[in-house]
């Protein structure tokens, strides 16, 4: 992992308007998370509005598959630490974690993830927004192998080998 030399960004990112999931965003991670044999999960999202109701569709949805959800965590977009809520995040322990909302809430919350925690990206699914290259780039690639995710088109796409893998088909890119 390249050493991260603060858990907080020098700026906010300039990308942070992320609309709800879609039902098929929202369907893929649901088969992601069935496909990795999970039964647990826990979701992290940010404060906004679209971030809290993607949370909650994700969580009705893995409920409505049979799986269990053992806590949702919200985080701010901008704070001084992010370590209450990352602790919070990755104490639960999860089969999967699953992480939703803006690129700087999720940046930063995931660098002190990373910083601070025993989380791991391979046990983590995420949304289209996140999967958004410019959003990755503020953690770093070489920080995040294994995260998957759903673009909002339902096609999944993997951080492997620090690159950004993508479905096959142009057209279903975030």
């Amino acid at each position: 992992m390249d050493p991260l030399t603060s858990p907080l960004l020098k700026r906010p990112a300039s990308h942070d308007a992320v609309p709800t999931a879609t039902d098929a965003e929202v369907a893929a991670i649901v088969h992601l998370a069935r496909d990795r044999r999970a039964h647990t999960i826990v979701i992290g999202s940010g404060r906004t509005p679209h971030a809290l109701e993607t949370s909650r569709l994700i969580e009705s949805a893995w409920d409505r598959a049979g799986g269990t959800t053992l806590a949702t965590i919200t985080w701010p977009e901008t704070g001084a630490s992010w370590l209450r809520h990352a602790s919070r995040f990755a104490d639960a322990n999860p089969d999967l974690w699953v992480m939703t909302g803006p690129p700087t809430g999720w940046a930063q919350m995931t660098r002190r993830l990373l910083w601070s925690t025993p989380w791991r990206p391979e046990r983590t699914l995420t949304t289209a927004a996140i999967g958004e290259p410019r959003t990755l780039a503020l953690v770093g690639l070489i920080n995040l192998n294994g995260l998957a995710g759903a673009t909002a088109h339902g096609t999944t796409w993997l951080v492997e080998d620090d690159t950004l893998q993508y479905p096959t088909r142009t057209e279903d890119r975030p």
